[in-house]
């Protein structure tokens, strides 16, 4: 049941970024996938307050070696998930696609 929680969270943040970077107002951008614009509107506004809820902590740790990092590490940006995993980014991700990929491994299943 969790998991199909995160995939209808999964699929309105899809939806919502969809429709935020076409050139289509929400009403058209409903109608044409036939949507309510008042559930969209309902679903923009969770998943804005849940954004803004959200606080991770950033940690700054000095490099032990001086110079330039070697390829593929000192570029990225290590996030640490629960239960110990983590995710590095490097630099030109997609930012949606994080997004996706973070609402999926948070949840617990």
């Amino acid at each position: 049941m969790r998991q199909h929680g995160a995939e209808v969270w999964t699929k309105w943040r899809e939806l919502v970024s969809e429709q935020s970077q076409s050139s289509q107002t929400v009403k058209a951008f409903c109608a044409d996938r036939g949507l309510r614009d008042s559930v969209f509107y309902d679903w923009k506004k969770r998943l804005r307050e849940s954004d803004a809820a959200k606080f991770v902590e950033v940690k700054v740790k000095e490099s032990c070696k001086q110079g330039s990092p070697s390829p593929g590490h000192g570029t990225a940006i290590e996030i640490r998930l629960k239960k110990g995993r983590s995710l590095l980014v490097e630099p030109g991700f997609d930012a949606n696609h994080l997004r996706t990929l973070l609402a999926v491994l948070e949840t617990e299943v």
